[in-house]
């Protein structure tokens, strides 16, 4: 297993065990619609994370560096 996701893991029974015992609200939504689409928009971020990783820019050349001048620009 990742290390990154046990140690998340442990964080969240942290933070839910630290709410509840202290008496305080959970930062996340309390019924099963609400975790669900928690989980569902974590899901959606990593797998674009991966899919954008694997694919190169295609308009690299138009974006701006530090400067803001594009290749276009410096030929």
């Amino acid at each position: 297993m990742n290390w990154k996701f046990c140690v998340g893991l442990l964080l969240g029974f942290a933070i839910g065990l630290g709410c509840r015992w202290l008496g305080i609200p959970v930062p996340a939504p309390p019924v099963l619609v609400g975790a669900s689409l928690v989980v569902a928009m974590t899901s959606g971020y990593l797998l674009a994370d991966k899919f954008l990783a694997a694919h190169p820019a295609r308009h690299r050349q138009n974006c701006g560096g530090p400067s803001g001048d594009t290749q276009e620009k410096l030929t």
